[in-house]
């Protein structure tokens, strides 16, 4: 696993969450669901916090991610585009 391996999973973490979600429920989620991934991955398990927060500026820079205008206590939110495949699978499991 690199840094690059992370935005996918960043965005797991937040559709996960409705969509929204603060930093620390991005890692938990991240955490939880990949940890064996993370310590088989070399110098990445010593990094892996500061990288997801690489990985998610790289995601606002393609779009997939809003901006958050240099509030760090701002919850990290899907773009539109990505928030409504959210809602339409919500709205498919709830039918």
């Amino acid at each position: 696993m690199t840094r690059d391996d992370l935005m996918p999973l960043v965005i797991e973490a937040l559709r996960a969450n409705g969509g929204r979600a603060r930093v620390v429920d991005v890692c938990r989620h991240i955490w939880t669901h990949h940890e064996a991934e993370l310590k088989a991955s070399g110098d990445l398990l010593y990094t892996w916090q500061y990288d997801v927060r690489w990985a998610a500026q790289k995601l606002r820079d393609t779009g997939q991610m809003k901006a958050v205008h240099s509030d760090r206590t701002r919850p990290w939110e899907l773009a539109r585009s990505e928030g409504c495949n959210v809602a339409a699978r919500v709205r498919a499991r709830a039918a």
